[in-house]
């Protein structure tokens, strides 16, 4: 008989979604894990038999998958969280928003980030992608409770409590992707936030910028009709043909929202190789319209998923967002036969990580991370199970997470976060609400 060979953590999980090239679903599944990296993914006697571990993690009562991506947030906007409802975009950003914004600190940016982090974590994310302020700080959170983030700093025309020119953005982010450069954990982008923030200039120096540094550009574009009128009336085109006649168009854009687009935006974003971030329950909420995610993946357009920030969500809950983007193209499609759990999951897993530049992560197969969230298969809501696939996309919630794991380290376990003590969790939101009322004092 062989000797095992030895590895740092063997995992039994009772159901264990892969998303391996062949998009494996094992019952009685093994993982075997060396240095925080996935070495063996197969049934449990056979990854078992042929590793040993002094550590065995039992989650034979547990639907294993990888940990989900979610490629568009502000995470430190967990500050917003309810503070304006039932408002559309452009209000809700000028009068509400924006406004409280004008006082943002770097210690808020880190208390929401914190706060965010720990919500994703709770509800099985383990990366995502951002766009906001003072992202040093947003990395300091990210590092602490040990997830994953690519972290874009918003680039806008005007003077912003992180810097007073867009040129001065173009520094921060070079030095800030220096800075990161050897860290496991966080990565950057370059984020332009919108075609009515910036300036054609302002928009080609930052693709220039993330060509230069090899870095993923995301951009909000088409998340309304006013936008698109905003970018008729200045530039005399929408906004697809219009960043795609800047030369922004490419396999390193993602494209945030697209929600008031027309049959050539479709078909300008597929030539062009460029991604989509959907983001269903934002865009509901705010009603800018409805995202064609079928029609763009018809077209062989990459989609992945987002929740937007907190403030327009309310909730940074993936498992939210892949039923909403399902139940969504069904019902605008009139159609039950489109968009699949099985494309829905695909979007939230293997295309989020591609769409942020980190194709290693979405999957547990060998060579893969060991970042994974597990599901309480003992809780009413999954029971009985047939499809473990469509369960986590019709009938998981996210409040049947017990376990999140990032480089096969627990991150957070039934409500507890290692490195996040309860009431400083606690002490955050206290933090993050009077410093958002104090703008009526």
């Amino acid at each position: 008989m062989q000797t095992p060979s030895p590895c740092d953590l063997l995992i039994r999980a009772g159901v264990l979604i892969t998303q391996d090239e062949n998009r494996s679903v094992l019952s009685d599944g093994g993982l075997a894990i060396i240095d925080g990296i996935i070495v063996a993914s197969g049934p449990w006697a056979e990854v078992a038999s042929a590793y040993s571990a002094s550590r065995t993690l039992d989650l034979s009562c547990r639907l294993v998958l990888p940990g989900l991506v979610n490629t568009h947030t502000h995470a430190a906007m967990t500050a917003f969280r309810g503070l304006a409802d039932d408002l559309p975009l452009m209000e809700w950003l000028t009068d509400h928003i924006w406004p409280v914004e004008n006082r943002l600190s770097p210690e808020i940016v880190y208390a929401g980030t914190l706060l965010a982090c720990a919500e994703m974590l709770a509800t099985g994310t383990t990366c995502f992608g951002d766009m906001y302020l003072f992202e040093p700080e947003a990395a300091r959170a990210v590092e602490r409770l040990g997830m994953r983030a690519v972290l874009g700093e918003g680039v806008l025309s005007f003077p912003t409590r992180a810097y007073e020119t867009p040129q001065q953005a173009f520094e921060h982010i070079e030095a800030f992707t220096h800075a990161t450069r050897d860290s496991t954990l966080v990565r950057t982008a370059v984020a332009p936030h919108a075609v009515y923030t910036t300036s054609p200039e302002i928009l080609q120096d930052s693709y220039a910028l993330a060509k230069r540094l090899d870095l993923p550009w995301m951009i909000h574009a088409a998340e309304s009709a006013t936008e698109t009128t905003q970018c008729l009336e200045h530039f005399g085109k929408r906004p697809v043909p219009y960043l795609a006649d800047l030369g922004l168009l490419t396999p390193r854009s993602l494209l945030v929202h697209m929600v008031d687009i027309d049959e050539n935006d479709i078909d300008l974003v597929a030539k062009a190789g460029a991604g989509v971030s959907h983001n269903p329950r934002s865009n509901m909420k705010l009603a800018n319209g409805f995202c064609p995610a079928q029609k763009f993946m018809d077209a062989g357009v990459p989609v992945s998923l987002g929740t937007d920030g907190a403030g327009s969500n309310n909730s940074l809950n993936m498992f939210a967002e892949m039923n909403a983007m399902a139940l969504l193209q069904k019902a605008h499609r009139m159609d039950p036969t489109v968009t699949k759990a099985a494309d829905v999951l695909d979007a939230a897993t293997l295309t989020g990580a591609r769409a942020l530049g980190w194709p290693e992560l979405g999957s547990l197969a060998p060579g893969s991370p060991a970042d994974l969230t597990a599901l309480d298969l003992d809780h009413p809501g999954l029971a009985p199970l047939y499809e473990p696939i469509s369960h986590s996309v019709y009938a998981a919630t996210g409040a049947e997470v017990r376990m999140t794991m990032v480089a096969g380290e627990i991150v957070y376990e039934d409500g507890q976060f290692p490195s996040l003590p309860q009431d400083e969790l606690n002490g955050l939101a206290t933090t993050l609400r009077q410093w958002a009322l104090a703008r009526n004092q």
